[in-house]
């Protein structure tokens, strides 16, 4: 089956940016739509960004014109670039297919410190 690894996290203060990736071991493009999800101490994981192959790409309200999701399907990567970051971001971010979901990695903790 195929792993996703994520990585890019780390402590950042608020109004920084930090740039995510998740590397897959097989290909993405079979896995077509591809997800960036969020998970906060107490909450549950929510969906932040997601791309298909033709690249159109939706938010969740929160995220809108901070974050932004991108994909190379050449490198079986998926990335998310973060902006203007605030502490509410803070979470463990990873990465899933949408249509066939896999196992999740391992995750990329974020936090945005005040």
């Amino acid at each position: 089956q195929v792993q996703l690894v994520e990585s890019g996290g780390g402590l950042v203060q608020a109004g920084g940016s930090l740039r995510l990736s998740c590397e897959a071991s097989g290909s993405i493009f079979s896995l077509n739509i591809m997800g960036w999800y969020r998970q906060a101490p107490g909450k549950a994981r929510e969906l932040v960004a997601r791309i298909n192959n033709e690249g159109t790409t939706n938010y969740a309200d929160s995220v809108k014109g901070r974050f932004t999701i991108s994909r190379d399907n050449a490198k079986n990567t998926v990335y998310l670039q973060m902006n203007s970051l605030k502490p509410e971001d803070t979470a463990v971010y990873d990465c899933n297919a949408l249509l066939l979901p896999l196992r999740w990695g391992q995750g990329t903790q974020v936090t945005v410190s005040s």
